[in-house]
């Protein structure tokens, strides 16, 4: 498993701007995640996206379950390594 980097999957771009506000204060991180848009294959409607919170933690301090029972209360979901 990857310790570095975790990636939580949301279903729109204000679930994923909320999870990343919230993680920085429930989590401790140093800095904000980063969101990325993930458009689904074959897919180019900005409705059919997903986005996604990518949380750097190089020391491998946070608990992968605590993160993904975090995205399930928007939605989401941890993506496995």
């Amino acid at each position: 498993m990857n310790d570095a980097r975790h990636v939580l999957v949301l279903p729109d771009r204000d679930a994923a701007e909320e999870v990343a506000e919230e993680l920085a204060g429930r989590f401790g991180l140093p800095e904000q995640p980063q969101l990325v848009r993930d458009a689904l294959a074959g897919e180019d409607d900005a409705e059919d996206a997903q986005w996604l919170v990518v949380v750097e933690d190089p020391a491998g301090r946070l608990d992968s379950a605590a993160l993904d029972a975090f995205a399930a209360e928007h939605e989401g979901w941890l993506e496995a390594p």
